[in-house]
């Protein structure tokens, strides 16, 4: 029979002692990155699985946890939750952890699903995504005492550190701001700004982040009204806004940044190459064509969500001293990734 490798295999393969390859699996922000990487390619070569880390879990009992899987939208942004999931099982593999998916139409029938999947002891937490204002499925988790934590800050609540209320989430506002900063760096001035509709958390909190910029770069409030539009998610809604703006304009367009690559698609067909447009998620379909966008870091949003989860943090301090962060949530920097326009769409 096969010896299944242990802690001890792990870290002489890794030339560390077996305290830091515990710390790497169960509080990684603790080890230094190249020491990190180091012990994650042992487990890796070897084939470790640390079933031992599951007991971190509240309830201890099926190590699993729930997630819903998102329906398509477009084919194009929608791809970013896919991208996530893939971060989050294969982490959560790493750590002894079950993902089990589960579909629902809205939220009532996700909410029924927590009622079923928890009933059934089939689950011992959950990970909700797309969040929104007034979200019944954090209500339902809190008043039933369910472990969660959410992909998305709690929009619209007064008390964002709610202990009950644990989250991981991308600073939109950061990511709309460095997209927006990039183009005055270039010394164009009328920047265009196509979005979703309001009120939409995300969708405002990117918004905000192309105004402030704005507003410092010298624009006025009424300039500004002109240079945004509002629309559904989808590529024809992104070409019809960006066509709009430039009518309220005549035309005095110099850049553009949208709140989804989705909508800079259809805002770049709109431009037909006259001026740059950047987009947000960083999908295959940007980096295809080159279009720039802004990438979400979505492996450390799957390590986030795991820490709080399992209560990897422990009060534990990293490897300079410094606390890991706060406990109850992470707010992640995104990063800007311009590119040379490849393939312009005709």
């Amino acid at each position: 029979m096969t010896r299944l490798p242990t802690v001890s295999d792990v870290a002489t393969a890794a030339g560390v002692s077996r305290q830091t390859v515990s710390n790497v699996l169960n509080a990684p922000d603790v080890v230094r990155p190249e020491t990190r990487e180091r012990v994650l390619a042992a487990v890796s070569e070897l084939g470790y699985r640390p079933h031992a880390s599951a007991r971190r879990l509240r309830t201890q009992q099926s190590s699993t946890i729930g997630i819903r899987l998102d329906p398509m939208t477009d084919g194009i942004s929608g791809v970013v939750l896919d991208r996530f999931l893939h971060a989050l099982t294969a982490q959560a593999d790493a750590l002894g952890l079950r993902v089990m998916l589960f579909t629902a139409a809205g939220p009532e029938e996700e909410i029924a699903q927590f009622r079923r999947l928890s009933d059934g002891a089939d689950v011992d937490a959950f990970v909700l995504t797309s969040t929104f204002e007034g979200d019944p499925r954090t209500e339902w988790l809190i008043e039933h005492g369910q472990r969660f934590v959410t992909f998305g800050r709690p929009w619209g609540v007064d008390d964002m550190e709610d202990p009950q209320h644990l989250w991981v989430d991308v600073d939109g506002r950061a990511g709309l701001r460095a997209a927006t900063r990039h183009l005055l760096d270039e010394g164009l001035r009328r920047i265009a700004y196509v979005g979703w509709p309001s009120p939409s958390g995300t969708g405002d909190d990117r918004h905000a982040g192309w105004r402030e910029t704005m507003r410092e770069a010298g624009l006025d409030d009424d300039e500004l009204d002109a240079l945004e539009a509002r629309t559904p998610e989808g590529v024809p809604h992104g070409a019809e806004a960006l066509r709009a703006v430039e009518a309220a304009t005549g035309g005095a367009v110099e850049g553009v940044v949208c709140s989804s690559d989705s909508l800079a698609l259809g805002a770049l067909l709109a431009a037909r190459g006259r001026y740059p447009v950047i987009g947000y998620d960083n999908t295959p379909v940007a980096a295809s064509i080159g279009m720039s966008s802004v990438d979400q870091p979505l492996e450390q949003v799957a390590t986030g969500v795991l820490e709080l989860l399992t209560g990897a943090h422990g009060g534990r301090v990293r490897h300079d001293g410094e606390p890991v962060g706060d406990p109850r949530h992470r707010l992640l920097e995104p990063r800007l990734v311009p590119r040379e326009l490849q393939v312009a769409p005709a």
